[in-house]
């Protein structure tokens, strides 16, 4: 469905020693797609072992869609070649409500 919105997950591995290039790209990126057309959450998170995760939430594929073919994101992805042990891993997830509405689903 194009116009639900949708939360996004990014997994980023930087090879060693990348960690702190990878997130100058990010905090170079963020402000620009923060200003981008129904992006509500754009949110940066570190697990122990230096996976970087990208959690976002959006107003629609299709906003998702044009970000994704957007210069933030050319520019981003040009700024993490051979900074990465393997390709971005991205998943774009569909909302099941349960519960409390409030707590029952990733709100924007």
């Amino acid at each position: 469905m194009t116009d639900a919105p949708l939360v996004v997950t990014a997994i980023f591995r930087p090879v060693p020693g990348a960690r702190e290039q990878v997130l100058a790209a990010m905090e170079r990126v963020i402000p620009r797609v923060h200003e981008e057309a129904g992006c509500n959450l754009y949110a940066i998170q570190e697990a122990e072992d230096g996976t970087i995760a990208m959690i976002e939430h959006w107003n629609s594929a299709a906003l998702l869609d044009a970000h994704g073919a957007g210069e933030p994101v050319a520019d981003f992805n040009a700024e993490l070649e051979g900074l990465l042990a393997s390709p971005v891993e991205v998943v774009r997830w569909t909302p099941i409500p349960m519960g409390d509405a409030r707590k029952g689903v990733v709100l924007p």
